[in-house]
């Protein structure tokens, strides 16, 4: 039997397409949100063949937020986990010299995934039940010279799931937050990426399908970033703008 629908929103990305197979494997019927879903007609079929759920695409714009809430109602099927996986790396240089592009990071990393989350955080709330999973980042944790517009975005991500966590503890609807840490996949290429610190794809799906079935808040995908990161918020600031980070 067909288990209860999960919702991947920003699904065409490389985590995006892990965290599909990794539930559709668990026998869930796939919702599938995307900008220009049809490209997503072959993951489709290969979902459905290999596991035997049923799988729909749909067409979603994570910063046409004006429309998230009409998205939520038009839904075939009210899901009973949602996981946005949506995001923009950038270049802090581009961000720098061009507002446009900084506002596209800021947008792509905090608007978009906190105003779909919202929406459905209002409709999980009323039902009183349901998770909802948010992939941020440990950028998040301090703001660095080389990635601070994206780390500020997805520093008010995480501080916008605590908070949804913190008011639906009570409702029956649980949050998580995702701090993966460098991941290997198509935004990330042309970086050199230290292998014991970078996950894969399939790494990320595999935690975010754990935190979701033991109820965890907030889940670094590999346990070494905690560690790392205690590390960099208690460096003295008169230290720490010194620092080549």
């Amino acid at each position: 039997m067909t288990k209860p629908a999960v919702l991947i929103i920003g699904a065409r990305s490389d985590i995006g397409k892990a965290v599909a197979h990794a539930f559709a494997a668990r026998g869930h019927a796939m919702l599938l949100a995307a900008r220009n879903s049809s490209t997503l007609e072959s993951d489709k079929a290969d979902l459905e063949l290999r596991y035997n759920i049923p799988v729909t695409l749909l067409e979603f714009d994570a910063l046409k937020t004006h429309t998230h809430v009409e998205f939520v109602a038009r839904l075939p099927e009210l899901p009973q986990i949602v996981v946005s996986v949506v995001g923009l790396l950038g270049t802090q240089k581009d961000s720098e010299h061009d507002l446009e592009a900084a506002t596209l990071v800021m947008r792509s990393n905090y608007e978009g995934p906190s105003s779909i989350l919202a929406a459905f955080a209002n409709i999980f709330e009323d039902r009183g039940s349901g998770i909802l999973v948010g992939v941020s980042s440990v950028a998040g944790e301090r703001g660095r010279a080389t990635n601070y517009v994206y780390g500020s975005a997805k520093a008010g991500f995480t501080a916008f799931l605590s908070g949804l966590r913190q008011r639906l503890a009570s409702r029956g609807v649980h949050v998580v937050t995702v701090l993966p840490g460098f991941v290997e996949t198509h935004m990330t290429s042309d970086l050199a990426l230290p292998e014991r610190l970078t996950a894969h794809p399939k790494e990320v799906a595999q935690a975010i399908l754990g935190a979701t079935a033991n109820k965890k808040d907030v889940i670094y995908v590999r346990p070494v970033w905690r560690i790392l990161m205690v590390i960099i918020r208690s460096i003295p600031e008169r230290i720490f703008k010194r620092m080549k980070l």
